[in-house]
């Protein structure tokens, strides 16, 4: 009986694994087309050139180290660090960039050749899943590097004026931050810099604690923070290419040059006027609708709500620091933080109820939430102009329709329920190790 249970679960695996490296293939030839390598490509040269993303790469050895003993973390982890600093050397020598993390990525192929070569059945599953986990985070920022490169060279216009008019509605968030961090220059600056731009580093962290327990219980939970992430970071781009929009710093200020409407942000709100599409550069992503930094940190706080209290404190401060920045910064509307908001809490109700199983409230909620984002985009897309004549009327009710959408994931997921207390001292005792298997 549970080897027919398992055999869908696995046919399920190698259907998600066949339509990945079908994807990655198709985004490859994409950026080719447009002169650009994809992330094959990208990943490929990170084994021998200085990589970009080093921190990422190791946060993708420590996901992937989960399902590893003790002991083999240790030679894991010693053999990345031998390998990158053997690579330095050669760097060093040949006058190329110093970057680190390429021994991670060797690390990582590395236990995908073991999981082949020295496992069977029940190991080999788990220790590919942890090569996969670590490889798909970082296989994950190199596809969204290519899809916004294909935002940039495909959609030639941009409908920054529909949503900076219907930001009207909102108050203008994103010229009134941006005073505030301008105010606070240069410490407010660094700090909310610092939070935004590590935030897959932050997730990694907590995802990390999630999957704590993999090695000893021999695997994975059904749902954690990593496996929202990269549905996140899969899905939002599509929604760029259909709703192409860059941000008020690039449209309204001088970062724009040429290409922006007029000088405005954040010192000046936009004036209302009959909004059309813009044409822009071919190089700034298309990157706003929706905030997927506010999705992710979105989905970084409901994680967060069950862990001890120092990680609910840390879930809270990465969440307001992130929708901080993202409109301090002018690389958001107000708007876009409101459908991040939405389509976060849409794919963290799909993918706990592709774990649990799909009964009524789970169908509900995801149906729901994926109707009010719906409704956010059109509006904003052909009622932009009366939503500004009418803040005190669409303001409300664009808050109502994103709090109705957060009321309903609370009551149906019970994410305020008290967070578990410390297990019962029968329960902690430390379990035993497997075997070791000697790789």
């Amino acid at each position: 009986m549970s080897a027919v249970r398992r055999r869908p679960q696995a046919d399920l695996w190698s259907a998600a694994c066949v339509a990945t490296l079908g994807f990655l293939i198709a985004l490859e030839i994409v950026a080719r087309r447009y002169g650009e390598p994809g992330p094959i490509t990208n990943l490929g040269r990170e084994m021998v050139l200085a990589p970009h993303s080093g921190p990422l790469l190791y946060a993708g050895l420590a996901l992937m180290m989960v399902v590893l003993t003790w002991r083999q973390r240790f030679v894991a982890a010693g053999t990345a660090i031998g390998i990158d600093v053997v690579l330095t050397l050669v760097r060093w020598a040949a006058g190329a960039d110093l970057n680190f993390g390429s021994g991670a990525l060797w690390v990582m192929l590395g236990c995908a050749v073991v999981a082949f070569v020295r496992r069977t059945g029940r190991e080999r599953a788990l220790l590919l899943k942890g090569v996969g986990l670590g490889l798909l985070l970082v296989g994950g920022h190199k596809t969204g590097d290519t899809w916004l490169l294909i935002t940039s060279k495909t959609r030639h216009d941009v409908l920054d004026p529909y949503v900076a008019t219907a930001d009207h509605a909102l108050g203008n968030p994103s010229w009134l931050v941006g005073r505030l961090v301008e105010a606070t220059d240069p410490i407010g600056t660094h700090l909310l810099n610092a939070v935004y731009g590590q935030l897959p580093l932050a997730a990694a962290l907590f995802g990390l604690y999630q999957l704590r327990n993999v090695a000893a219980e021999r695997g994975f939970p059904g749902h954690h923070l990593v496996r929202t992430f990269l549905v996140i970071g899969l899905l939002g781009p599509a929604i760029y290419m259909i709703f192409p929009v860059v941000g008020p710093v690039f449209a309204y200020s001088a970062e724009g040059g040429p290409w922006a409407v007029a000088h405005l942000w954040p010192g000046t709100a936009t004036p209302v006027g009959a909004p059309h599409a813009i044409p822009f550069d071919g190089i700034t992503p298309r990157n706003c609708m929706p905030s997927l930094h506010t999705a992710w940190a979105t989905t970084l706080f409901i994680h967060s709500r069950k862990a001890p209290r120092p990680m609910r404190w840390v879930g809270t401060f990465w969440l307001v620091a992130t929708l901080t920045a993202t409109l301090g910064f002018g690389y958001h509307y107000g708007a876009d933080l409101l459908a991040g908001g939405v389509f976060a809490l849409t794919i963290e109700a799909a993918m706990r109820s592709f774990d649990r199983g799909w009964d009524r409230s789970g169908v509900q909620l995801v149906g729901y939430g994926a109707t009010v984002f719906t409704a956010l985009l059109l509006s904003y897309r052909w009622l932009p102009l009366e939503m500004a004549r009418h803040p005190f009327v669409f303001g409300p009710l664009l808050l109502l329709a994103t709090g109705s959408v957060i009321h309903l994931y609370v009551r149906t997921t019970g994410l305020w329920d008290a967070a578990p207390g410390p297990r019962p001292a029968s329960a902690q005792q430390v379990e035993p190790e497997p075997a070791l298997q000697q790789a």
